[in-house]
């Protein structure tokens, strides 16, 4: 129905899934997003996308959950024909000290931060298989290379998307199916608006900066659109952190 590639975004109504979602649009992207529950904030994104003369919906449903993600992608699909570009972005913490975690805590984050990859990478390959093409693009985390006290659940997600991203890598390369993730490092968005001890933070970023939501959009673009031959890579967009 169009010409332009097809980018799906989860989480994509704000923080960094705005701002990749506004990036691969300038690049002449259509744009679906999903979200989990703000639809004010969805409807002000797909209004800003708009504004880029490129096509953009919002899709609300849980990640989480595999019969609304079936669902919804099965609508995307049916619409577009195709999805060139996915970006699992969606994202949640619940921290705590491991001897303090509850169940709840552990299974949240496992389920959103990983599970949910699974749930929407796999009805997506099968249309990438068939085109022939596409870009998987698994926003993982510098804590899933190195971990963080009171993270084990957000760490051991991250660490997960990132075997997730190197063994689809392996399996789809032949179909011409790129898989890689970003790594942020600490990016200023709500996650990290609370963070205190600021100062002992940058003294571990040899740029003495945190990095923004642009920063870790501009290296998703560049892995979804600028290259071809990349795949099963791991790009840390961090400052340069000294763990």
């Amino acid at each position: 129905m169009q010409d332009n590639k097809v980018a799906l975004i989860t989480g994509g109504s704000r923080g960094i899934g705005k701002a990749i979602a506004l990036k691969l649009a300038q690049a002449g992207c259509d744009i679906v997003i999903n979200y989990a529950g703000n639809t004010e904030a969805a409807n002000k994104t797909i209004e800003e996308i708009k504004a880029l003369n490129v096509n953009a919906e919002a899709y609300k449903f849980d990640v989480s959950n595999k019969d609304e993600v079936n669902e919804n992608i099965a609508k995307i699909i049916e619409k577009y024909q195709r999805i060139d570009v996915l970006v699992n972005n969606a994202g949640i913490t619940r921290d705590d000290l491991f001897i303090r975690m509850t169940d709840d805590k552990w299974l949240d984050v496992i389920n959103t931060n990983l599970n949910s990859a699974f749930y929407l990478t796999k009805p997506v390959v099968k249309v990438m298989m068939k085109q022939r093409f596409g870009a998987i693009i698994n926003t993982t985390s510098v804590v899933g290379v190195y971990g963080n006290a009171g993270q084990a659940n957000y760490s051991s997600a991250k660490a997960g998307l990132i075997g997730f991203t190197k063994s689809l890598a392996k399996e789809l390369g032949g179909r011409n199916i790129r898989v890689n993730a970003v790594a942020p490092g600490f990016i200023s968005t709500d996650m990290t608006k609370n963070l205190t001890n600021i100062d002992e933070y940058l003294k571990l970023i040899s740029l003495k900066r945190f990095g923004t939501a642009e920063d870790v959009a501009a290296a998703v673009k560049f892995l979804a659109l600028d290259t071809d031959y990349i795949t099963g890579q791991v790009l840390e967009v961090d400052g340069g952190m000294v763990i």
